[in-house]
């Protein structure tokens, strides 16, 4: 029995020295990785993988994919987070002298304000030397139509949801459920507006005014990114979009929201034509390598052993946070 026990002690032993080397070196990546703030490493941190088209030739597209709710909360694979991801990854793909141009895949709701714009700023920086090519896929609305207007030429699916342009906020009140339940809340505040939307009590007017002040300016922000990209008179949205209604694909490209209408095979042929590439020049994408860390992640998380089926059409890690800014369609969230 003492025998089996120091078994068990010395297999520990070795397993805590294992975690502790690997998220040693995972720290010691990461830290590489984003030591310098304008520009990656040149080598790659992003392993490869091969789409379509003739591998032997030189020249290629890398095809990034943008899926899922934009926000800084849902982990990254190399990155701290998803958003750090698709940063590396483009660009990975602009300090890769052998990919001639990005076709960026966007499925996605939309999320954070400054998320979205953190990707619409690297997608700006990066087509001043390669075309950025962006697919509007089933969705693409709000933030992650605000995503593609950093890029030089953009498809959509004719059955694809887009638009969305506007703002959102939203906050929980539970002072009637308090009332019921007899609950008091005792706040101490160096200001009027110190517990802005303070959900045990109504928003006063004042912070009413300031909360839509706050929505106006980043909404202003949001549109005048629109009509300079999509080069609109005037500088105005047309007022079939200005109320933050999503619309179809087909129904984009009339509004003159996107350039082209069609399937992913067609965004990937006019990537080839716009960098001037063979009709068959090979497509890539990235994939994150295998990291012990990650695994010994996966292993360390709480599995659900329950027998119940759940539908969701965000990443489970992900809340709207009350109080937070996003450019996120809400269309498409289920309410609980």
């Amino acid at each position: 029995m003492a025998r089996h026990s120091k078994l068990l002690f010395i297999v520990g032993l070795i397993l805590l020295a294992t975690s502790l080397l690997a998220n040693l070196l995972f720290l010691s990546k990461d830290h590489q990785l984003f030591n310098n703030s304008s520009h990656i490493n040149s080598a790659p941190y992003f392993d490869e993988e091969f789409v379509e088209g003739d591998e032997s030739q030189k020249k290629r597209i890398a095809k990034i994919d943008l899926f899922g709710v934009i926000a800084q909360e849902i982990p990254g694979q190399i990155g701290s987070s998803m958003v750090d991801d698709l940063i590396l990854q483009i660009r990975q793909a602009a300090d890769d002298d052998s990919v001639s141009a990005i076709l960026l895949h966007i499925d996605s709701p939309g999320g954070e304000v400054t998320a979205s714009d953190n990707l619409y700023h690297e997608l700006t920086l990066i087509r001043e030397t390669k075309p950025v090519i962006v697919y509007l896929d089933s969705v693409a609305a709000s933030g992650g139509y605000y995503t593609a207007m950093g890029g030089s030429h953009i498809v959509a699916h004719e059955l694809c949801i887009t638009g969305s342009i506007g703002v959102i906020m939203q906050s929980l009140n539970y002072e009637g459920l308090s009332k019921i339940l007899g609950l008091s809340t005792l706040t101490f505040k160096s200001g009027a507006l110190k517990d802005l939307l303070n959900p045990a009590r109504p928003a006063s007017e004042a912070e009413k005014k300031l909360v839509q002040e706050m929505i106006a300016e980043t909404f202003e922000r949001f549109s005048s990114i629109v009509t300079a990209e999509r080069d609109f008179p005037d500088q105005k949205l047309p007022s079939e979009v200005a109320d933050g209604r999503i619309v179809s694909g087909k129904r984009a490209l009339e509004l003159n929201l996107v350039d082209a209408t069609g399937y992913l095979a067609d965004a990937i042929t006019d990537a080839r034509e716009i960098a001037k590439l063979p009709a068959d020049a090979p497509v890539i994408r990235y994939s994150a390598p295998f990291h012990f860390s990650r695994l010994l992640r996966f292993l360390g998380q709480k599995q659900d052993t329950s027998t119940k089926v759940q539908v969701s059409l965000v990443p489970e890690s992900f809340h709207l946070q009350a109080g937070k800014l996003y450019y996120l369609s809400t269309h498409l969230f289920f309410r609980r």
